[in-house]
């Protein structure tokens, strides 16, 4: 197991990103494992009738993406997620490349808790923002 970063060695403004593309299968496994059927995900010719005029890939995917990049990069292994605040901005196409940013904004060394800034961009266009509190395990 990979083992993340300590408290001692986490600095305000420390930044990492993840990017992945999101493929019409990682939305189809993402549905199975909710349940979350829309067509406005699954169905192209539903999906044509929409706004979007094409699928979207779940919101709570790329909240996942955030999840992901916490877990295993910042702070990573051994972080406990405590909160996570939400704005979904824009859709995340299918096939789009996600760039996931992590941001530490605060540091609470009594509580060994950090405040992370959360975003997702596609084309360099912030898609989800946020902000998450991170617990970080004693060394």
């Amino acid at each position: 197991m990979t083992k993340g970063y300590t408290l001692e060695e986490i600095t305000l403004g420390q930044s990492v990103e993840v990017t992945k593309i999101v493929s019409a299968e990682d939305v189809q496994a993402f549905a199975d494992l909710t349940g979350d059927h829309n067509p406005v995900h699954l169905d192209e010719a539903f999906a044509a009738t929409t706004q979007f005029e094409k699928p979207i890939a779940h919101g709570m995917l790329g909240a996942g993406l955030i999840s992901a990049a916490i877990a295993s990069n910042l702070p990573g292994p051994g972080s406990i997620y405590l909160e996570q605040s939400l704005k979904f901005r824009a859709p995340v196409f299918v096939g789009a490349e996600v760039v996931t940013r992590i941001t530490v904004l605060e540091k609470d060394e009594r509580r060994r808790r950090v405040t992370l800034k959360t975003e997702c961009l596609c084309d360099d266009k912030v898609v989800i923002k946020g902000e998450a509190s991170i617990m970080i395990p004693k060394s």
